[in-house]
């Protein structure tokens, strides 16, 4: 059983260990800047919110989620951004955990809807998905 938690000043390179694993995955490269940045603004919780699973004392996976507006609601929603669990820890939990961290703190901040996306072929990640949320009509657009 995995304990979620939040982020901590102390995880820093165990995330960042599991941020290059979870940015190869999706055959990204970013700065190293990037990362260090990234790692500030989560531990500053504005404007995301992180948690990170840990099970017998090593962090094995980890969550980012951001709060925003809606012109849908009244309350906002809650982008979980980013959700990455070690391979070798998987099937044991600390993705669902993860979601339901960031669920409940939603909740708690009185959002109406927690919401993400990810690859069409992410077959492992959307076997969990489908147990734990609804798939969306929606069709993702963007321009880069």
């Amino acid at each position: 059983m995995s304990v979620i938690r939040p982020l901590a000043a102390a995880d820093e390179a165990a995330w960042r260990a599991l941020w290059l694993a979870y940015l190869d995955f999706y055959g990204k490269d970013l700065p190293t800047a990037h990362a260090d940045k990234l790692f500030q603004t989560l531990l500053a919780g504005d404007p995301y919110f992180a948690f990170v699973a840990e099970r017998d004392g090593a962090v094995i996976g980890f969550v980012h989620a951001m709060p925003h507006p809606s012109t849908w609601s009244e309350t906002g929603y809650c982008y979980l951004e980013d959700l990455y669990v070690d391979g070798a820890a998987r099937g044991g939990g600390a993705g669902r955990a993860l979601i339901a961290a960031v669920t409940d703190e939603a909740k708690r901040r009185g959002l109406s809807r927690v919401y993400w996306h990810t690859e069409h072929g992410n077959e492992t990640a959307r076997k969990l998905y489908d147990k734990v949320a609804t798939l969306s009509d929606f069709v993702h657009y963007r321009i880069d």
